[in-house]
């Protein structure tokens, strides 16, 4: 948390001795070019009011090429003042263009304040996409009257089911009943009681219905 605040500080102190020098060397060359009093002031703070409006439009707003081109004015004649101060110009006889671009500067300044103030600034619906309607979802008024329902089909009853025609069952041999009577003979004198039809079934060997016949068949 120190660090962070000693980074802080550092930095807030040399935007201001930065501030101070520009503003410092503004002020100069406003008062070598006429321009004494309050007026001369007056320059460096509209200079650097205009700098940071557009450097807050580049970052907020919409227009980004009027806000580079604002911001790069208002560079150039900072830049402009810092370098025509190094001993590069006598400030006791500067020339004629100088003192046109220094009583030009507050019309300039002027406009690029309006126009960088007066830009519509991005509202929070704009960064968010609308999402299309679907080309299956028909809107409708509240008004409307209501779609009566499509009326569905009355379901078709179900075809009733044909029970299958009673097959003949196929006659059961005479000598397979003979056998059936002796195997059914010799299992109630082992037991004791009637022989059942799957005893029997096992017994000869038939399938299950065939051994339902020939139980019938003994009865």
């Amino acid at each position: 948390m120190r660090v962070h605040l000693a980074r802080v500080d550092a930095v807030l102190v040399q935007a201001v001795i930065a501030a101070a020098l520009s503003f410092a060397h503004l002020h100069d060359i406003a008062l070598a070019a006429g321009q004494d009093g309050w007026k001369a002031w007056a320059y460096p703070v509209s200079v650097d009011l205009l700098l940071v409006a557009a450097w807050r439009r580049l970052r907020t707003g919409q227009d980004k090429a009027a806000a580079w081109c604002w911001f790069i004015v208002a560079l150039i004649a900072s830049l402009g003042a810092n370098i025509a101060t190094a001993g590069l110009l006598d400030l006791r006889d500067v020339p004629d263009w100088l003192r046109i671009l220094v009583a030009g500067w507050p019309a300039v300044a002027f406009l690029g304040g309006t126009l960088l103030a007066h830009q519509p600034a991005p509202s929070e619906a704009d960064g968010q996409e609308v999402p299309a309607t679907p080309p299956e979802v028909e809107l409708k008024r509240p008004d409307a009257p209501a779609e009566p329902a499509a009326e569905l089909p009355a379901p078709r009853p179900a075809a009733p089911v044909s029970e299958p025609a009673a097959r003949s069952a196929p006659p059961v041999p005479a000598a397979l009943v003979e056998h059936a009577r002796k195997v059914a003979a010799t299992h109630r004198a082992r037991t004791g009681s009637p022989i059942d039809t799957d005893t029997l079934r096992a017994r000869l060997g038939v399938p299950g219905p065939l051994a339902e016949q020939i139980a019938a068949r003994l009865t």
